[in-house]
């Protein structure tokens, strides 16, 4: 498989990183006392443990340049030290705290059964499966959205980012803006991880292994729609017809 023949297979991937369940999350529909299992499912099966994660990509990667960029992302997801000012997790925590939600409920979170099932899949592919694809899934696709061919082609659509008074956390549940604050941080330094991201797995993998990485990210993301639909399910949303 050629450069660009993996690149496409990538982003192909990555602009199937939709879910139908998702316009309902943004425009209200969800109702308030469910939209806690939105935020326990997201925190317990990645977002807490993402730097770790991430982390398994750069012990196991030989090479220096990979490692580098892989080790700045696991530094600001893990302290905050370069931008954020605080971990990421610890961030990603302000939301259900400004909704009023008890913080306790994320100490000892019941993974959903196909919650549990796409987080065996991420530390299947992050530990057992070589760093290309560990950073590959770690840093395009939990990473990414489904906007990334605008990270590599200006011509392209990008990830659309209102104003943050028109967040949707904030128009339809009442979110404080000072609750934004990882919203604000992944504004201010996504677009480095972007290219990053896509610099590492695109220009520094072997790529005899570039099937695998590819076969992975599919996986992935069949997990993921899996997911949603059962957090989608459990906040009270069914598909359309």
């Amino acid at each position: 498989m050629d450069r660009d023949a993996f690149r496409e297979a990538l982003l192909s991937v990555m602009e199937r990183k939709r879910h139908w369940a998702w316009p309902a999350f943004t425009t209200g529909v969800v109702a308030p006392d469910r939209l806690h299992v939105h935020f326990e499912q997201e925190y317990a099966t990645y977002v807490r443990d993402f730097p770790v994660m991430v982390a398994w990509a750069y012990v196991q990667c030989p090479l220096p340049e990979a490692r580098r960029d892989l080790i700045e992302n696991v530094y600001e997801e893990e302290t905050g030290a370069l931008v954020a000012g605080r971990p990421h997790p610890e961030l990603f925590l302000e939301y259900p705290r400004g909704l009023g939600m008890d913080l306790a409920r994320f100490d000892d979170v019941e993974l959903l059964p196909a919650a549990r099932e796409w987080r065996a899949t991420l530390d299947e592919c992050t530990h057992r499966r070589g760093w290309e694809v560990a950073a590959a899934v770690t840093t395009l696709f939990i990473e990414g959205t489904a906007y990334e061919r605008g990270e590599l082609d200006p011509a392209a659509p990008k990830r659309p980012e209102p104003p943050l008074e028109r967040h949707p956390l904030v128009v339809h549940y009442g979110l404080p803006l000072d609750a934004l604050a990882l919203t604000k941080a992944h504004r201010r330094v996504e677009g480095e991880h972007r290219q990053a991201a896509w610099r590492v797995v695109l220009e520094l993998g072997n790529p005899r292994v570039r099937p695998d990485v590819v076969a992975a990210m599919q996986e992935v993301l069949a997990g993921w729609l899996d997911y949603r639909d059962a957090v989608a399910e459990a906040c009270g949303l069914t598909p359309p017809d």
